[in-house]
């Protein structure tokens, strides 16, 4: 069997995953292969007067560096772009303090693998005479359109944290707000929709209201079982609630539940649940933390996380989010306390 078409190739094949210098020699090292292989057979490699194979190696060897060099670029490109999302991204998501009144806090963002855009995830926590109040939501799209979106539902909810009096009246102030930035934009006003999950801790951390807005359901991690919290009533995202609707935006159901000592409330976007296997299943981060964890939400973050990329081959399909709150056992710190220039009700 000829091996020489085989040993001509051997660069091209493995430029993508090569250095440039190790394109080189691997194309050195065929063409040394192609003379010593006859040789030790007793014939000649080549004709006397034959070039053809040598011109051969030589031109496959330079449009395997050429291209060696082509995908360099690229991948430094897309690293560059990938940096420069992440770090826009961050800065539109700072980090809250780890401890906010009796709860503890964590947040986590991290970017998928494949992707230079940035992502319309978000999420934010703020204490308010009412108590503390958070929310986690995931824009549709990405790019600009999805950054303006983002920007101002973070504006708005930092605003209707502090003034509206319960958690309907914010969930009421996201709604208009995505609304306006759609007829804004030129469009009738269902272009742009974000799913959310806004919710209340009370002063003492112990009660949690949450509104919502057809958004993955926390889990609350306690005791070593994770357990869902699905919404009563299901609702549409925010932006699409007076879809079909002739009287108007209808009521926004809450759901309250008790958040025990030592519980953790996670809260997540769609980039959890939608990862997948080798196989194409789906991640179910339910079983994943029915185990024991101390009341920590870093703790239970990172557990995630790791989990999360070992299940999908460290290979994320989509951006992911991840807000958790805890309640831990020395919670003794009292009520959320309001921000300055803040009066409490």
């Amino acid at each position: 069997m000829r091996v020489f078409p085989l040993l001509a190739a051997a660069p091209v094949l493995v430029a993508p995953w090569f250095s440039l210098a190790g394109t080189i020699a691997t194309g050195g090292a065929a063409f040394l292969a192609a003379v010593i292989l006859p040789l030790v057979r007793g014939r000649l490699p080549f004709g006397v007067d034959d070039v053809v194979p040598f011109s051969t190696f030589v031109t496959l060897t330079l449009l395997a560096a050429v291209f060696n060099r082509m995908l360099a670029r690229e991948r430094r490109q897309l690293k560059n772009a990938r940096e420069v999302a992440e770090t826009v991204q961050r800065a539109m998501l700072p980090s809250p303090p780890g401890r906010i009144g009796p709860l503890a806090v964590a947040v986590r963002y991290e970017a998928a693998a494949r992707e230079a855009a940035i992502g319309g995830d978000l999420y934010a926590i703020r204490p308010t005479p009412h108590g503390v109040r958070l929310m986690i939501a995931d824009v549709r799209g990405k790019g600009l359109g999805a950054v303006r979106t983002v920007n101002a539902l973070l504006g708005t909810f930092h605003e209707a944290a502090l003034r509206a009096p319960d958690l309907p009246g914010v969930v009421r102030w996201l709604e208009d707000r995505v609304r306006e930035a759609n007829v804004a934009e030129g469009g009738t006003g269902l272009e742009t929709f974000a799913t959310a999950v806004v919710a209340e801790l009370s002063g003492d951390g112990s009660v949690l209201r949450m509104a919502n807005r057809g958004h993955p359901a926390p889990l609350l991690v306690h005791r070593g079982r994770a357990r869902p919290l699905e919404p009563g009533t299901p609702s549409l995202p925010l932006g699409l609630a007076d879809l079909g609707v002739p009287d108007g935006p209808p009521d926004v159901p809450v759901d309250r539940y008790d958040l025990p000592e030592g519980a953790v409330l996670l809260l997540f976007t769609d980039g959890v649940v939608e990862a997948r296997d080798h196989r194409g299943v789906f991640y179910d981060p339910v079983p994943r933390l029915s185990r024991p964890f101390p009341p920590d939400p870093d703790r239970v973050l990172d557990a995630l996380l790791a989990d999360l990329y070992r299940y999908t081959a460290g290979h994320l399909g989509d951006d992911v989010a991840l807000l958790a709150v805890g309640l831990p056992p020395d919670a003794d710190d009292g009520p959320a306390r309001p921000p300055e220039g803040t009066r409490s009700a």
